[in-house]
């Protein structure tokens, strides 16, 4: 793979699945996967917050959230290749920050590598707390996914 941060696995190529009904995010297989009904298909490798483990709580400490939210909006002049906005924090999330005195933080996103990189080493966990792909996965995120979408993030 040569360094390649994610790539799409599993269908090779030819057309797009239909448009996803939801994204399941299993922290700890670093995968994606896009459903359809109950039936999945396609996956995608992906890179978490710099400290994966356990649940985001509050600003900075570089968790990727975990719970039900869902795609609100997207960014395609974003500083990383495209990005589809997640709704964290919920009120559940707020409330748990302010019983900590700490901000629960924001700006969860899907989305590719920083604009202007090729490449992160492969298996590196290095966002803030996003969920990162591939620039190839993320094109077709980009058309499969729409606003409202439900994401389901499990440890």
């Amino acid at each position: 793979m040569g360094g390649v941060l994610v790539a799409t696995h599993g269908f090779g190529t030819g057309p797009l699945p239909p448009r996803a009904d939801r994204l399941v995010v299993e922290k700890s297989n670093r995968q994606l996967t896009i459903y359809r009904g109950q039936q999945p298909v396609k996956s995608y490798r992906i890179a978490l917050g710099r400290n994966p483990v356990g649940p985001k709580r509050v600003q900075g400490d570089g968790r990727t959230p975990e719970g039900r939210y869902a795609i609100d909006y997207r960014n395609e002049r974003s500083a990383f290749y495209r990005a589809l906005h997640i709704s964290y924090p919920s009120r559940n999330d707020i409330e748990k920050a302010r019983l900590l005195g700490a901000s629960p933080g924001g700006a969860i996103m899907i989305h590719g590598l920083p604009n202007g990189v090729a490449a992160v080493g492969e298996g590196e966990d290095w966002t803030e707390g996003c969920i990162a792909v591939s620039n190839e996965a993320m094109d077709e995120l980009w058309t499969l996914v729409a606003d409202g979408t439900v994401i389901e993030i499990h440890p």
